[in-house]
């Protein structure tokens, strides 16, 4: 029973502490109410994720009266996540005590703010076209459905052709997407808070510029990040900090804008961005405050590389259907792809992780110009692994393949033969590499040219081919499957 009446009184407290704090107390002051802006910001931090998620530190001096009051944070991102918001005091933390938070994002419009006012009497004004004078009319707004409907004396009307005049905004409605705390400050001076939360909307991917020499030997290689903000906010002068990996999230990614096409520009000395190492993933931090605005598309240099040693490979890569009875029986025709490959070294004036992004190749033409010759996708790629390009398939180089025997030995086994014909219509010899991903367990029985096992037991072949000349690769293999 005195439990009973223990837990009475502390909901009583609960309920209106501030009837009797004054009742205890009379000196105590009143509640308070005040809001904070971006004039009150000190510092702001934002790191950025390339899963359309932010992380912002918004950092401000507030000067509050003591007791118990609200704190309205304003200014904040529109697509923030309101169960990831946090306060804190970065002084005199026991001072200062969060009780409440919400997130306001009943936000100002005109159909807002007429359903605030059915049932309330309005005015509205209306050009006279004899006196060119406006005419003041009260009305109540009966309903805002489908457009304002007024009750005007004894009538009803919609459809009115003046303007209406509100005599306020209610408090309930606000201009922009806030943050409000119910606090209890027990400090009189100023004092520093940061609010941190994640906000959806902002993103970054990683841009580079490959500009190849006339033998497709070496490569000048440019990066950029480009940030995308659609959160619904801008970050003034902040430290800008950039995660490159797969985190998972809950909620599902957003899609980010269609990829624009960027020219190569000269890297800025020192280096624009910092890389570290973070749990599972890398952090870039930009090496000086930038400001990214509400609704824009940014581009900062990340790297820059010149010379950087590439290989050029024309790769014919066959299908694991060749591989069954009656197959490719009838000759066809099939492409050979075009690929660079560099080594992501430090002696290579690289090194640096690789954020995943495009690569966007370029070669200059006999006039000089640089002309794009393809784009590739890449992944996130570490220190000292290789970068794989795939810019196209070549014009000059052509192959056609068949199948020419396909026998079964027994109910697992089987064997075939194949003939591939490479021709080289360009002035210079090239080398095609052959992939042919034999399944099962094999044995190559003959072959034209060498091989070797490759990945996952692909059979490989490096075939020469003299200019305007004709290489046949031919190989009977034994499958036991």
């Amino acid at each position: 029973m005195r439990m009973g009446y223990v837990i009475a009184a502390v909901a009583m407290l609960t309920a209106t502490p501030l009837a009797g704090s004054a009742a205890a107390a009379p000196t105590t002051p009143p509640p308070f109410r005040q809001a904070t802006t971006l004039d009150d910001q000190t510092g702001m931090a934002v790191t950025i994720y390339n899963v359309s998620l932010g992380l912002v530190k918004d950092r401000r001096t507030v000067r509050l009266p003591v007791g118990r009051g609200e704190l309205r944070f304003m200014d904040v991102a529109a697509q923030i996540i309101p169960a990831s918001v946090h306060i804190s005091s970065l002084g005199g933390r026991e001072e200062l005590r969060v009780l409440e938070q919400n997130y306001e994002y009943d936000l100002l419009n005109s159909q807002k703010l007429l359903d605030k006012y059915v049932g309330k009497e309005v005015k509205l004004y209306q050009k006279n076209p004899y006196t060119e004078r406006e005419d003041v009319v009260s009305a109540t707004l009966l309903a805002n459905n489908d457009g304002p409907i007024y009750r005007i004396g004894n009538g009803v009307t919609f459809g009115y052709p003046g303007r209406v005049i509100l005599p306020g905004v209610p408090e309930s409605l606000i201009a922009k997407p806030t943050l409000v705390w119910l606090l209890d400050n027990q400090a009189t001076a100023p004092r520093e808070v940061e609010a941190t939360y994640l906000t959806n909307g902002i993103t970054w991917r990683a841009d580079y510029v490959a500009t190849l020499n006339d033998r497709d030997t070496r490569a000048d290689l440019t990066g950029w990040v480009t940030i995308d903000n659609r959160s619904g906010a801008t970050y003034r002068d902040a430290v800008v900090k950039l995660v490159a990996g797969d985190v998972h999230r809950v909620v599902e990614e957003q899609p980010i804008r269609d990829r624009m096409m960027y020219k190569a520009m000269p890297a800025a000395a020192p280096p624009p961005f910092k890389e570290e190492g973070l749990f599972e993933y890398h952090l870039y931090t930009l090496q000086r405050p930038s400001t990214i605005k509400e609704n824009q598309t940014k581009q900062i240099n990340l790297l820059s590389a010149d010379a950087v040693p590439v290989k050029k490979e024309l790769l014919l890569k066959g299908a694991n259907y060749y591989y069954t009875a009656g197959s490719g029986q009838e000759e066809t025709k099939v492409k050979v792809g075009v690929f660079i490959e560099m080594e992501n070294r430090q002696e290579h004036r690289l090194g640096m992780p690789l954020p995943k992004g495009t690569v966007r190749v370029y070669k200059q033409d006999s006039d000089g110009s640089l002309q794009f010759v393809g784009e590739d996708a890449i992944d996130h790629t570490a220190r000292d692994e290789k970068v794989r390009i795939k810019l196209g398939d070549a014009f000059d180089v052509v192959a056609t393949r068949k199948q020419t025997d396909w026998k079964k030995l027994a109910a697992d086994t089987y064997e075939a033969a194949f003939e591939i014909v490479i021709r080289n219509h360009k002035a210079e010899e090239v080398t095609v590499k052959v992939v042919e991903p034999v399944p099962g367990d094999w044995q190559m029985l003959s072959s034209s040219h060498d091989y070797k096992k490759g990945a996952a037991f692909a059979a490989e072949f490096l075939v020469p081919v003299k200019k305007e000349g004709e290489e046949k690769l031919a190989y009977r293999v034994r499958m036991r499957y």
